[in-house]
């Protein structure tokens, strides 16, 4: 079900990447596909877990469409990220020290970004929104399966992977380049608890009792190429 649902998705974002890149009769629009790969930083802020930013990549393509009679530009782009993520927890045996649990998670994102020219096309702040269809956190060591998560007394690493999948984001960040080159950085920040199909899953949560509440966040460096 969920490999059905992914590739719907990617079906939908290659079908609005394909119409963005028709051309408009009335004015005089110019039209480009890029490809982008880069880097990626990513965690969740939350106040259940004690969590560590992972390192990533990322890549995808970009239709965009310039318009030069206006102060912006506008773009559809689809990307896919792998994110690793780490959270604080201990053996369920022994007195040890804590260690860290290491989660992977890809991501399909499809957004939609204005681009504000500062300096023509060659400097641009970026803004929009993003959907994302995320896949579970798989632990990245299956020995770390039962270790117990810090601050609670039974909960244990592999409860955590049933997460939501569906997210909404917010992205914010700048572009910089020449020609057909670009280096970008952006920002992604979720507005929606991906925690939250957590709260289902009837997780013994003692002595925490509070509900799973988590916030996505993620920093991309990536060079784009356009044509």
């Amino acid at each position: 079900m969920g490999n059905k649902r992914f590739l719907l998705l990617v079906v939908t974002c290659l079908t609005f990447v394909t119409i963005s890149s028709a051309q408009h009769r009335r004015y005089a629009i110019k039209n480009g596909i890029g490809i982008m790969g880069g880097i990626t930083q990513f965690d969740i802020a939350t106040d259940n877990f004690t969590t560590k930013s992972g390192s990533g990549f990322t890549g995808g393509m970009v239709a965009t469409v310039d318009l030069p009679h206006k102060w912006y530009t506008v773009s559809y782009g689809l990307q896919f990220a792998q994110n690793s993520l780490e959270v604080l927890g201990r053996p369920t045996t022994g007195t040890g020290p804590s260690e860290q649990i290491e989660y992977q998670m890809m991501a399909a994102q499809l957004a939609f970004l204005f681009h504000v020219k500062l300096l023509k096309d060659n400097i641009t702040i970026d803004l929009g929104p993003q959907l994302q269809y995320n896949s579970e956190l798989e632990l990245d060591n299956d020995n770390q399966a039962n270790y117990i998560i810090d601050g609670y007394s039974s909960l244990i690493a592999e409860d955590l992977s049933d997460i939501s999948q569906f997210n909404f984001n917010g992205v914010l960040g700048a572009s910089a380049g020449i020609g057909n080159f670009k280096i970008r950085a952006i920002y992604s920040y979720g507005f929606t608890n991906i925690l939250n199909k957590l709260n289902d899953q009837n997780l013994v949560t003692t002595p925490n009792p509070s509900k799973f509440k988590g916030n996505q966040n993620m920093l991309s460096f990536v060079v784009m190429f356009t044509f």
